[in-house]
């Protein structure tokens, strides 16, 4: 994520289904995607063993969330989700108000 002292968070966490079933295809799609969208600031990701992950996306504000919501091929994946590669997930969006570094 690019330094800043106030943006927004949006976390999705989520539990996998078995097998890829085209997940990792449009999980690289979406990746490439999210970055040409205006107000996109970053993205932090991790998935255990157990199929549990965490995504962390970063924006410069909930306008920018709400459009990428929006988008029309990041719907569609939206709804492959939902029927295909989670049994479960849930969204936040917070407010970042202040952020702390260390190292790189």
């Amino acid at each position: 994520m690019k330094a800043t002292t106030e943006c927004f968070a949006v976390i999705f966490t989520s539990t996998r289904t078995e097998g890829d079933n085209g997940y990792a295809a449009a999980a690289e799609r979406m990746g490439e995607l999210v970055r040409e969208q205006p107000g996109f600031l970053g993205v932090d990701s991790i998935r255990g063993e157990d199929g549990v992950g965490i995504t962390v996306s970063y924006w410069q504000s909930e306008a920018a969330i709400l459009a990428w919501r929006q988008h029309p091929e990041h719907r569609l994946i939206q709804a492959r989700g939902r029927e295909i590669w989670y049994s479960a997930f849930h969204t936040r969006v917070c407010k970042v108000e202040r952020e702390y570094r260390f190292g790189q």
